[in-house]
């Protein structure tokens, strides 16, 4: 065994009885599995890490001998939150909106943030003709879902610039919810006016509808930086598992890691598995714009996240902006202490 391995090993058992230890008592969901991991995530390239990680093997080869790996796809965040709750998967990849909602909504029993994974790489493509926001007044924008990341950002930027919007579509610009691949066809076909969308669907729209950007949302965040996914556990399944939990921690770190390392290996493995997933390969065109525009990162942005919620709860969609015991990152500062590496710290 190295002394990095035992490092490793040793940090991680001072993080896992911290966390068996804070959790006592507040855990009340389905526990899952001890030998069983299973896990959500989009085909998105906000997605990448998840989908590095699974393609890669790098969550699969860090998981305890015994523990096996399933995962789930989906379209929007609600949904994962949906199946999250509903005990189906016991960890996600997921954005900051939805699992705000489902924090607040469980008053705070239901999930935990246990690592950040992607920052920016959203943004509002819009048709020709439209270039000031007043140009959207009377105008449809497609956001991916009700309540989620892009459809919180993209109400409380209209709210910003004087422009109403309602949850059934009305007010000064309505809102229709649809995946980013209709979206995609419905702006193709005039049926809307442009979206708020993630990436590569942002650079999609772009290259292969004819959008141009609006407004990219990095410019609206301090630094350029904001959370648009973060990898997210069911408390009851931290709380009894925690050694599966910070093996998935490990195998993130690897995967970032190699996402640095060998961006264009990484580009590749996104690619094909868009591809399988929504039957529509990228451009490589698409694929390069897109990458550029997104940082993979494991700190989880909390700031970002409080001021999303903030947005989210001034909007009317969330009943309380309070997140307080939504992060649970003492596995992740563990990891990386144990690789040499600055802790994300307390939120």
């Amino acid at each position: 065994m190295t002394r990095g391995t035992s490092a490793r090993r040793a940090a991680r058992l001072v993080a896992l009885l911290a966390v068996a230890l804070g959790l006592v008592g507040c855990g009340d969901s389905w526990q899952g599995s001890a030998t069983a991991l299973r896990i959500g995530y989009m085909p998105n390239l906000t997605h990448a890490p998840a989908i590095v990680g699974v393609e890669g093997g790098f969550f699969e080869a860090a998981l305890p001998a015994g523990v096996r790996l399933s995962t789930m796809t989906f379209n929007a965040g609600p949904n994962v939150i949906e199946a999250l709750n509903a005990g189906s998967i016991d960890a996600a990849f997921v954005g900051a909106n939805p699992t705000i909602n489902g924090f607040v909504r469980s008053q705070g029993r239901a999930l935990r943030v246990v690592a950040g994974t992607a920052s920016g790489g959203a943004a509002l493509v819009v048709r020709s003709g439209i270039e000031t926001p007043e140009d959207l007044r009377g105008g449809r924008l497609a956001t991916p879902q009700l309540g989620n990341t892009q459809d919180v950002a993209a109400r409380h930027w209209l709210a910003e610039q004087g422009l109403e919007t309602t949850r059934t579509g009305g007010g000064d610009v309505q809102i229709l919810p649809q995946s980013n691949a209709t979206a995609l066809q419905s702006f193709r076909a005039g049926d809307v006016d442009g979206a708020w969308v993630p990436e590569p669907w942002a650079s999609r729209f772009v290259l292969e509808g004819g959008a141009h950007v609006l407004v990219d949302e990095s410019e609206l965040w301090p630094d350029g930086r904001f959370v648009v996914t973060n990898l997210v556990v069911r408390t009851g399944y931290l709380e009894a598992h925690p050694q599966n939990v910070a093996a998935l921690l490990d195998g993130l770190l690897d995967t970032l890691a190699h996402i640095d390392a060998e961006p264009g290996s990484a580009r590749r493995t996104v690619d094909e598995s868009i591809a399988t997933l929504t039957r529509t390969s990228l451009e490589a065109e698409v694929l390069e714009r897109a990458w550029q525009n997104v940082e993979m990162t494991y700190d989880p942005l909390v700031a970002t996240m409080r001021t999303a919620a903030e947005n989210a709860h001034d909007l009317g969609l969330l009943d309380s902006a309070d997140l307080d015991g939504l992060w649970e990152l003492d596995l992740l500062d563990a990891a990386l202490e144990a690789r040499g590496l600055d802790p994300v710290g307390a939120p």
